[in-house]
């Protein structure tokens, strides 16, 4: 091998990764120079045959092309092979060992949640289901309360659909943005949610078919936590009885992130009007010194 000329098989990856050595960036060295290894390792491995290969590039090209303004195919596809999972836990404690646990931030978070009363109702737009009082407390890691977060929230209806996927729900139904009182608290009222399935008439889902996978993810709530001078806090709080609590298809589920969703048949309910079952979730969000970043928004 000379002056990047290849002459067997073996020459390509060091070839590849000297051709990238210049980059001025320490980080994007490092970073692309073990993509190129492991791709290539990888090829080599399975033995990649020519029409797998363009199968690959073809199913790139369909993930971009079915990513919009409502949809993001591509984070769903790293959802889908745990990948986000993975990349969470790498950055924020495993496991929650000094936080609470993370989660994946999901194709459906939108940054522009109106913001909303301690104590109010995310419902926007007639909603049945079974109503739910929510009760959080955020705290440090020392357990003092966090003044001041803003804590986005967002969830899926009890028909398994978020507001922008639903055209019989209201703009910016059962989202919401809050900000955290003296104590670390806050708090809202909603409907119970429901798991559903991720979509599936893009390439993820022939993904999903050819593996034999469902497509569901169990019931959750999801919570955004920003508080400048801390690590901004995403994560979900999963439905406990849920059927797909452990076969969650973005394998999201930690143990830290099932909450505990109360179901109440008899009893005072919390606001009047209220007929039972209704349900109680009270929990407690621990965030990390460290720098507030908001992620990008996957969808507008």
């Amino acid at each position: 091998m000379s002056n990047g000329i290849i002459e067997r098989l073996e020459d390509v990856t060091p070839t590849v990764v000297r051709a990238m050595s210049a980059a001025d960036n320490p980080r994007l060295r490092a970073v692309m120079e073990a993509f190129v290894r492991h791709i290539h390792a990888f090829a080599c491995e399975v033995k990649l045959t020519e029409a797998e290969y363009d199968l690959g590039i073809d199913f790139l090209n369909r993930i971009g092309q079915a990513t919009n303004d409502s949809h993001n195919e591509g984070i769903l596809f790293a959802d889908a092979i745990g990948f986000s999972t993975l990349v969470c836990l790498l950055n924020n404690g495993n496991g929650g060992a000094t936080e609470t646990a993370a989660a994946l931030l999901g194709p459906f978070w939108r940054a522009n949640s109106p913001r909303t009363e301690n104590g109010a109702s995310i419902v926007r737009s007639p909603t049945p289901g079974p109503e739910l009082f929510v009760a959080c407390e955020i705290v440090d890691t020392a357990g003092k309360p966090l003044a001041d977060v803003e804590v986005d929230v967002w969830q899926s209806s009890p028909v398994g659909l978020y507001e922008n996927q639903d055209e019989t729900q209201a703009d910016m139904n059962l989202r919401g943005k809050f900000t955290t009182d003296a104590n670390g608290q806050f708090s809202f009222r909603s409907v119970k949610p429901a798991g559903y399935p991720v979509p599936t008439d893009g390439p993820v889902g022939d993904m999903l078919r050819a593996q034999h996978r469902h497509p569901y993810r169990p019931a959750h709530i999801h919570f955004l936590g920003f508080k400048p001078g801390h690590k901004t806090l995403v994560t979900q709080i999963f439905v406990d009885d849920d059927e797909h609590l452990h076969t969650d298809v973005v394998f999201g589920v930690t143990r830290a992130l099932v909450g505990d969703y109360r179901r109440h048949d008899h009893g005072e309910p919390l606001a009047a009007g209220v007929r039972a079952p209704w349900y109680t979730l009270n929990h407690r969000l621990v965030m990390e010194n460290g720098e507030a970043i908001l992620p990008k928004p996957p969808i507008k």
